[in-house]
């Protein structure tokens, strides 16, 4: 590949890692990682990060704004699907009943699957729908904080 094809890609990576960060996920990179924040009590909401514009358009803004809200997720971290490759795939075994898909949130309650909100409720709408999605999914399985 061309050398400045890869030093675009990288540059893209880095922004998205930071924009999850900054808005407070803490991201899981191996599946020690993955499997050490699961198995922790209460809810998780995992973001399944990626490079595709509706990620960066519509997935990453709305996870920033999703979680100003009264119920939220005791965590919230996230993976990097196509970059921290075993990491997402760990962390998609716990997404049974559903075919990869990035990006994506998963809710997690007790290291369970509770919600999930795949590529294809993301791509194509509006990033305040899908904070709705998710905030509907706080309301019933989060605690107020």
């Amino acid at each position: 590949m061309d050398l400045n094809f890869n030093l675009f890609m990288n540059d893209v990576v880095r922004q998205a890692r930071q924009e999850a960060v900054a808005a407070g996920y803490a991201e899981l990179t191996t599946p020690e990682d993955v499997e050490d924040t699961f198995a922790q009590s209460g809810t998780t909401l995992v973001l399944v990060n990626s490079v595709c514009g509706c990620a960066g358009g519509i997935a990453r803004p709305a996870a920033a704004h999703s979680v100003h809200y009264d119920k939220r997720p005791t965590r919230l971290v996230t993976v990097f699907a196509g970059q921290d490759k075993e990491a997402t795939a760990r962390a998609r075994e716990y997404f049974t009943d559903y075919p990869p898909s990035s990006p994506s949130f998963a809710l997690l309650k007790d290291g369970k699957l509770v919600s999930m909100v795949e590529r294809h409720e993301i791509e194509g709408h509006e990033p305040m729908q899908v904070v709705m999605k998710l905030q509907e999914a706080f309301e019933k399985h989060c605690e107020e904080v």
